[in-house]
């Protein structure tokens, strides 16, 4: 078991049992007292999606508190098979979990109560392969990464119900072009997706009712371009691999958006120092990112300044996870207190406190994550 200092905390990891026969009310009576952290993660398997979860004692002491179905399949495989950051990703009020079915094509959502989820809709993702969804007020986005590459719409109710927003799918740039992420600007403007296989960055105005504008293609200033998040600032920040072959050759880099959509580079390829740099994780209050360098098992940081230019933490690389650890997707907890690293390697996840300077401290490991099994998508409230 791991124990975490400083109160009750909870990990979700993603798996089991589905709860969508029981009340809201009977769920909520039946949780512990309300965590101060929880965490959620994806099995992605394709017989059977599910997200597990693990809980801790009073004592700091995890265990497994229950297995929840997605009521869809995931795409199988080993080690990232989804390639893909915001898989399963949190409502911006972190009430609501949304989890792509890559194996059926469909978006689940569930209503999170402290340490248990309640599935409450399924829905078509409209195209091939989901692998990555984003949501801003009563909207949601999925990107559908295969075949001619998609970006459909949804309106969210406030139960937590989908329901498709006519004539909103809108074409990445080419076919197979390796959609990996998906973010919309916190002013609710624009939509940007990377194109992983063209090393393109795609950028949509969402109009008034839910829909998308033209879109507007960069090609990225640097080669590797994987995951993308907006800063709370309105900036967007993009983890780039780097040059095929080299030895820690990632890099990070910031871009202003325009009044049209069009990208303005800030800070252009900061090295991260490690391998295979293709998730970021911003925290709540946009002063740090932090990003997850899967062939190194390193995590570097930087701070991000107003206008939203990058500057290295210390050393540039924070922590490590042990070798052979392949750390994926990354998450910062909701109170920024916590980083989260899906480990799949490892078959664990991570745990590092974050400090108030934007260093990394070590918190320990979480055992119990099926290893090497195509495990996809961390969420951390």
């Amino acid at each position: 078991m791991f124990r975490l200092s400083g109160g009750l905390r909870t990990i979700l990891i993603g798996a089991g049992a589905s709860l969508s026969m029981i009340s809201a009310a009977t769920l909520a009576s039946a949780v512990t007292p309300a965590p101060t952290e929880t965490v959620f993660a994806m099995t992605n398997n394709a017989d059977r999606n599910e997200i597990i979860a693990f809980a801790s004692a009073r004592d700091g002491q995890f265990y497994e508190t229950g297995r929840f179905e997605t009521g869809g399949r995931g795409s199988g495989g080993t080690t990232d098979p989804l390639t893909s950051q915001g898989s399963l990703t949190f409502s911006s009020d972190h009430s609501l979990l949304f989890a792509v079915n890559a194996g059926s094509g469909t978006l689940s959502v569930f209503r999170v109560f402290q340490n248990r989820l309640i599935l409450i809709d399924r829905a078509p993702t409209g195209g091939a392969e989901p692998a990555a969804v984003a949501q801003w007020g009563n909207l949601v986005y999925v990107l559908n990464e295969a075949g001619p590459g998609t970006v459909v719409g949804f309106h969210l109710s406030n139960d937590g119900h989908l329901t498709s927003i006519p004539n909103s799918s809108a074409f990445l740039t080419g076919t197979n072009v390796g959609g990996s992420s998906i973010t919309i600007s916190p002013n609710g403007q624009f939509l940007a997706v990377t194109e992983r296989a063209s090393d393109k960055i795609d950028v949509f105005p969402i109009n008034a009712n839910g829909t998308l504008g033209s879109i507007v293609t960069d090609s990225s200033v640097n080669p590797g371009t994987f995951a993308a998040r907006f800063a709370p600032e309105g900036n967007l920040v993009v983890s780039e691999t780097g040059p095929a072959g080299a030895t820690n050759g990632s890099t990070i880099t910031s871009y202003a958006v325009g009044a049209t959509g069009a990208l303005t580079p800030i800070t252009n390829a900061l090295p991260t120092f490690g391998s295979a740099n293709c998730w970021n994780a911003i925290t709540p209050d946009g002063r740090y990112v932090y990003v997850s360098n899967a062939a190194s098992a390193t995590i570097s940081g930087f701070a991000i300044g107003k206008n939203g230019a990058l500057t290295p933490l210390g050393n540039t690389v924070l922590a490590s996870n042990p070798q052979g650890a392949t750390n994926l997707d990354i998450a910062v907890s909701g109170d920024g207190k916590y980083l989260f690293t899906l480990n799949s390697g490892a078959g664990a996840i991570g745990v590092f406190t974050i400090q108030s300077n934007g260093s990394l401290t070590p918190a320990g490991e979480i055992p119990g994550v099926p290893a090497n099994t195509g495990l996809n998508g961390i969420a951390a409230e």
